[in-house]
């Protein structure tokens, strides 16, 4: 069965690099598709069709809000957009 976020998600143009993504308890982990490194989490929101963009503290050792304030509600478009232009989602692990 086919998931059309993940073919969202994989058909996205990233200057960085293709993205991979799989399905997790109530999200979807992003992953390099060069390196396999994860890059980002989105989970769903109470919003259809929003997700909460993710990313791993190294810190903390866990998936944490991307935003200042917390976690912003994005459409997966503006999500990947936001994920590919920030360097916190790319660094070196």
């Amino acid at each position: 069965m086919t998931d059309p976020v993940i073919e969202q998600i994989e058909a996205f143009r990233c200057r960085r690099g293709s993205l991979t993504a799989e399905r997790r308890n109530r999200g979807y982990t992003l992953y390099n598709a060069h390196s396999g490194a994860p890059v980002a989490r989105l989970r769903q929101t109470d919003t259809e069709g929003r997700f909460h963009v993710l990313y791993w503290s190294l810190w903390k050792e866990r998936w944490v809000a991307s935003g200042p304030l917390g976690p912003a509600k994005l459409s997966i478009e503006r999500a990947l957009e936001f994920i590919a232009a920030e360097d916190i989602f790319w660094a070196i692990r």
